[in-house]
């Protein structure tokens, strides 16, 4: 018994004719198959297949042996595919994490620095909030991760790589596109859109900004993320402050300000875990001078 008769015989079963399974499936002639379906049962010594008014159908031996006939192939692939993999070692892997929307501009810094080694290193990329992210340097499922300093990660070690400045964030037509720059006492009266705890680091430069400016701006709404932000500023028509990748997502419908005087900033690092002996990733962060904007 060979592994082809297995396959002739489950050919048959699911198309429930010789003749289709042989022309469609096998490309192989009628006549041939009826042969090494016979030499099958011959070796089972039973008759598997029978032919009835409705076509092709299993005998109670035939349909004891399928499950058999399918598991074996199964496990015939399995056994061609480890053989494979032992004869062609895996590339080493970096799991490089992205705060969402920071791949736009860092992905292709981050290829750069490894370009060098990316036709032996197989690079696998996401895009996750923050938090997420401290998570999964925590949990080992990334290596290494452009974010914000999450606190209550103690294993977690920081680089920073850019620090960006906060900017007003409105609707397209609000009055205070007027400006070419916005004066943070405008905001007062506005319908407020602040940060989340998810959103932690980017909360608390907010709320240091405003208490710095002696502005008590409780918001309306909370958000986790840049893409809930953007969605309740076109449809609530309120303002918040965003750091300034974000005009790199914006749609049509919501627009952008630089502040007056000096702008609240935060840090975008590069998050890793200490205990992390990856070569690859030691290669990476020997190279995060190349990275870190002047």
């Amino acid at each position: 018994m060979e592994l082809r008769h297995l396959r002739y015989f489950i050919a048959v079963v699911e198309e429930g004719s010789m003749t289709v399974a042989a022309e469609k499936r096998l490309h192989t002639s009628q006549p041939s198959l009826s042969r090494q379906i016979r030499d099958l049962e011959y070796e089972v010594g039973a008759q598997l297949l029978v032919r009835t008014a409705r076509g092709i159908e299993m005998t109670d031996a035939g349909k004891a042996f399928l499950d058999h006939a399918r598991l074996a192939l199964a496990q015939a692939e399995a056994a061609r595919e480890a053989a494979r993999r032992a004869a062609r070692p895996l590339k080493p892997t970096l799991a490089v994490g992205f705060l969402s929307g920071q791949e736009v501009t860092w992905l292709a810094r981050a290829s750069l620095a490894l370009a060098s080694d990316l036709q032996n290193i197989e690079m696998t990329v996401s895009s996750e909030h923050s938090p997420d992210l401290a998570e999964g340097l925590s949990m080992g499922r990334l290596d290494v991760a452009f974010m914000r300093a999450e606190s209550g990660h103690a294993e977690l070690e920081y680089i920073t790589v850019a620090t960006e400045p906060f900017v007003v964030v409105m609707p397209s037509d609000h009055r205070l596109t007027a400006h070419k720059k916005v004066d943070v006492r405008e905001l007062a009266d506005e319908l407020f859109i602040g940060g989340s705890d998810v959103a932690g680091p980017m909360r608390d430069a907010i709320e240091r900004y405003l208490a710095d400016n002696d502005l008590q701006i409780t918001p309306a709404h909370r958000v986790h993320n840049l893409t809930m932000a953007m969605s309740l500023i076109a449809s609530t028509r309120g303002v918040a402050l965003l750091p300034a990748y974000a005009e790199k997502l914006l749609p049509w419908s919501v627009a952008s300000r630089p502040l007056k005087g000096e702008p609240p900033t935060i840090d975008l690092v590069i998050g890793y875990n200490r205990t992390n002996r990856s070569p690859i990733l030691e290669l990476f962060l020997s190279r995060t001078d190349q990275l870190i904007e002047p």
